[in-house]
């Protein structure tokens, strides 16, 4: 059931994995960016990928499995961004941490929901990865929050590139699972 509603909704999936990749590619283009121009593309990220997380999590029929991983994960998403938001002045480091624990979180979250989709469906390692790389990406930040501004971002950059072609990798699975689920008799019933 929960292949169904992922499938489903595999279009807020790759619109998510457009935008990390987008992100990624501005603070390559752009690395002098200052602070506050990274505060608030940060902010605009963590807020519109949280959105998309929430949108594929509550489009779903009645009788669907709840799919509460992908909605908390939004949830902090819109949390992280609101607060970005309110928040301009952050400092460097507390902006390095804010983005570190939204990372962890994300990762953890992601790891949950491809071990629950692993008896539906081939490929979850795409997810597991992304919730991985998330991991250890925020773990990094937490050990190094003094790396700088510039490399920050480049490190940013970097992570939202790897997770948006990840994410799209998801999507592109998950569509191809809609088409086949199409001709299954049984799932045009659910």
């Amino acid at each position: 059931m929960e292949l169904i509603v992922l499938a489903r909704n595999w279009g807020a999936i790759a619109v998510r994995g457009v935008a990390a990749i987008l992100f990624g590619l501005l603070t390559f283009l752009v690395p002098g960016l200052t602070l506050t121009a990274l505060v608030l593309l940060f902010g605009a990220y963590a807020l519109l990928d949280g959105i998309f997380s929430v949108v594929a999590a509550v489009r779903r029929r009645a009788g669907d499995p709840p799919w509460w991983a992908l909605l908390l994960e939004g949830v902090v998403g819109i949390a992280a961004g609101i607060v970005t938001f309110l928040l301009p002045g952050l400092t460097a480091v507390t902006l390095v941490y804010v983005i570190a624990a939204w990372a962890v979180v994300t990762g953890v979250l992601e790891i949950v929901a491809a071990v629950r989709l692993r008896p539906q469906v081939t490929g979850e390692w795409r997810l597991v990865l992304s919730g991985v790389l998330s991991i250890v990406f925020g773990g990094l930040l937490m050990v190094v929050p003094a790396a700088g501004a510039l490399a920050m971002t480049l490190l940013i950059g970097a992570y939202a590139i790897v997770f948006g072609a990840l994410l799209l990798a998801l999507a592109y699975r998950l569509r191809r699972a809609q088409a086949e689920l199409r001709n299954v008799p049984f799932a045009r019933a659910a």
